[in-house]
């Protein structure tokens, strides 16, 4: 084997897994990167990728790899310094253990990261929320279980790989009702569950018997959902709720806006930005600007309590025909 596969072996043994004690979410993301990474160096070079040398990820293949991404595969930048995040991590811990390779690893490490548009988040209405709750045939038990997923989501603001980790045994819907979760970080934490949860839960656990590390939500199958799953069927309901609620065609719905529709709630709620951030599992309350941004009505309060400027409306007129000039342009 060259240096480069030794490297990439001790990376996720001893960084990630021994030292780190990374999550499977993030070895996960972490291991689909670079089998992106040494596909597209194995096309580049003619090597397989256990012939690969640190040479072979130079700066320069590196930045390829990245507009591969977004050009060819159809990334956004967010997937792209997330791709990048991890190659950088690599290469950190091979600095220590290739100093004869300093100068390239510093390239590497020097390649930036991509800045781009924040947009204001989506988030769904009362009336979008009845809509998709609606949409699923509970006539069906797959119907029933999507009603379950989509009313504990929009309630909670559970991330979609906290929602298809849970178990039957993290629900408890005694006293003090909660959904207990393992989030970003290996943070835990418990979300309260309202009256209406919990109604929906207990008929749903009623049909869901098994045992308490049994998938909260699973496949037809028994298994528990994967991300695209959950993705798509919460795709489909939104279009199926579009037909009764026409204002849901110009969004695109999906478990990240969901889990917005949830902060969004507790804000017009009038609860603290510090409580919606230990919510939803933010690592800082900054995360959580983001909701107030998108909120108008807080926006128009904020404008109601200031006092107009005492200014009379005009228009600007260059004193100068050089200048009427260039601002024509």
């Amino acid at each position: 084997m060259s240096a480069l596969a030794p490297n990439l072996q001790a990376f996720f043994s001893e960084r990630l897994v021994n030292e780190k004690g990374a999550s499977p979410h993030t070895i996960a993301a972490y291991r689909d990167t670079f089998r992106l990474l040494l596909g597209f160096a194995q096309r580049h070079t003619g090597k397989p990728p256990c012939e690969l040398e640190i040479e072979d990820l130079d700066a320069a293949t590196v930045a390829a790899f990245l507009d591969y991404l977004e050009e060819e595969r159809g990334n956004g930048p967010r997937t792209r310094n997330a791709r990048l995040a991890a190659i950088h991590s690599m290469f950190r811990f091979a600095a220590l253990r290739h100093p004869e390779h300093a100068g390239l690893i510093a390239r590497v490490l020097a390649v930036p990261a991509k800045r781009f548009d924040r947009a204001i988040v989506s988030y769904l209405t009362a009336e979008e929320v009845d809509a998709l709750l609606a949409a699923p045939d509970r006539s069906r038990w797959i119907g029933r279980r999507d009603h379950a997923l989509l009313t504990l989501a929009i309630q909670t603001g559970l991330r979609v790989s906290e929602l298809t980790g849970l178990r039957r045994g993290d629900v408890q819907l005694g006293t003090g009702a909660h959904v207990q979760v393992t989030g970003k970080g290996r943070k835990q934490r418990a979300t309260p569950l309202t009256r209406e949860t919990v109604a929906v839960l207990r008929e749903w656990l009623k049909e869901r018997s098994g045992l308490s590390e049994e998938p909260l939500f699973p496949t037809s199958r028994g298994r528990a959902l994967s991300r695209d799953a959950v993705a798509l069927l919460v795709k489909n309901h939104a279009n199926t709720a579009s037909h009764g609620c026409p204002t849901l065609r110009a969004k695109t719905v999906s478990p990240h806006v969901l889990r917005h529709t949830a902060a969004m709630s507790l804000l017009h709620a009038g609860v603290d930005s510090t409580v919606i951030a230990l919510w939803l599992g933010h690592e800082s309350v900054e995360a959580t600007q983001a909701y107030v941004h998108a909120d108008m009505k807080i926006k128009e309060q904020a404008l109601a309590r200031t006092t107009p400027p005492n200014s009379t409306p005009g228009r600007y007129r260059p004193p100068d025909t050089l200048l009427a000039f260039l601002e024509a342009l």
